[in-house]
């Protein structure tokens, strides 16, 4: 109520009327908006559309549809430290998708971006106190030991954007390969994708995704994924597509 008090005050409103629309006395409005206003609010938490006072949904959901896809395949929490430091993992391989996960990251919370190279790989990673609030799934130990469950208002995301957050998931644990078959001596080529993931709870996620896009899949090992048919590849094309 004090927030949604302030809101008014902000935009414009005089204090009587605030007091009015909320059926409030005038003195707890005056106390709210004018005696003891709030500190003023630094950092990520101006950023986290969590912690605002309307809970406003992401100013971009398909961008955190495919960071959160990212994050359930090669990322990592770290909350132990002064300030949390959310690290992705990408290959040398793929500059381009080192790319689009600095751009994810920016466009959901990050103010910097750091790019820190490894053995093989380059962790892309951003510090902000209020990571864990948009990354709720975050816990100590492996994933595929430990419960990865969507909150009401990730499914709602995830649900109006569920190709993107397929690409974050192919785009980490995932791959475009050509599946070679030869039938009565004759070789026959063909492009399918493979999703691997320990954690039976995201590859529930995944699977949940591309029942929503209409794609068949199949699964080939307790923990290994593959869309295989010609019209379900082209159809995960349109959302995924090859890691560059």
């Amino acid at each position: 109520m004090r927030a949604r008090a302030r809101a008014l005050r902000a935009r414009g409103h005089n204090i009587h009327s605030v007091a009015r629309s909320l059926s409030l006395p005038y003195t707890t409005v005056w106390h709210w908006c004018v005696d003891r206003p709030e500190p003023a609010v630094f950092g990520s938490a101006v950023r986290c559309f969590r912690c605002r006072p309307e809970q406003e949904p992401p100013p971009d959901p398909a961008a955190y549809a495919y960071l959160l896809g990212l994050y359930l395949g090669d990322g990592h929490l770290v909350t132990t430290d002064r300030v949390p430091v959310l690290r992705i993992y990408c290959a040398d391989a793929w500059p381009s998708l080192m790319d689009a996960c600095d751009e994810a990251m920016r466009a959901v919370l990050a103010k910097k971006v750091q790019r820190i190279q490894k053995q093989g790989c380059v962790a892309v990673q951003s510090t902000a106190t209020h990571w864990p609030c948009l990354l709720p799934q975050h816990g100590p130990g492996m994933k595929h030991h430990r419960p990865i469950v969507l909150t009401d208002w990730q499914r709602e995301i995830l649900s109006a954007h569920p190709g993107h957050f397929l690409r974050g998931l192919f785009h980490s644990d995932g791959c475009r390969v050509s599946n070679r078959v030869v039938t009565r001596g004759k070789e026959y080529v063909y492009p399918r994708y493979m999703f691997s993931n320990r954690s039976m709870d995201i590859m529930g996620l995944c699977q949940w995704a591309l029942d929503l896009l209409g794609i068949s899949w199949r699964m080939n090992q307790p923990w290994s994924l593959s869309v295989a048919r010609r019209e379900a590849v082209a159809a995960l094309d349109r959302h995924v597509g090859p890691k560059s």
